[in-house]
């Protein structure tokens, strides 16, 4: 394989690791530290990911305990769960915060599910992107004789193919995971 075309395929596979940080914020109606991952909470007049001033533990399959490393922050977590587009009611325990994650519905699942495709649209597009970028640096390079451009240009494609395939097989497991009940 050509020498672009592998470091192609390392960026196409960073465009995918991404694109798996971004289904897990998504909500498949089990709790998962993860779906915090987005939430930004006032720490001190900057904003700070939650999973940095507290801890997080699912005591059972549909609870989320947090717990923050000061005693002071309770009140600004609460906050930025209510702020944030989770659909989640905080409760505050005094020196922990209780997330129950409720069931969703066949209306919320698809909402989701368009939530996933939207991501996953946005994955392949980056991979697109990696595609064009080492195209065009194929076409500028002197040092390659035609038909070695063709070769490199055949095999940047399969490479472009085989993560847009894998994309859409993360998605469709997902998709499956979001729509079982």
């Amino acid at each position: 394989m050509d020498d672009y075309a592998v470091e192609a395929k390392e960026k196409m596979k960073k465009c995918i690791e991404n694109y798996r940080g971004s289904l897990s914020t998504l909500r498949t109606g089990r709790a998962s530290p993860a779906m915090l991952s987005g939430v930004l909470v006032d720490y001190y007049g900057t904003p700070t990911p939650i999973n940095q001033i507290s801890s997080i533990s699912v005591p059972e399959p549909r609870q989320l305990l947090i717990k923050p490393y000061d005693k002071n922050d309770v009140k600004n977590i609460v906050a930025a769960i209510h702020a944030s587009d989770l659909g989640l009611n905080p409760i505050n325990e005094g020196l922990t915060v209780r997330l129950i994650i409720p069931v969703l519905t066949e209306d919320r699942r698809r909402e989701i599910v368009k939530q996933a495709h939207k991501f996953a649209e946005e994955a392949k597009v980056a991979v697109r992107n990696v595609r064009r970028d080492y195209m065009d640096i194929l076409k500028i390079d002197d040092s390659y004789p035609e038909d070695m451009q063709k070769r490199a240009q055949d095999d940047i494609q399969k490479v472009t193919d085989e993560s847009t395939k894998e994309i859409d097989q993360i998605l469709a497991d997902k998709e499956k995971e979001i729509m079982a009940i």
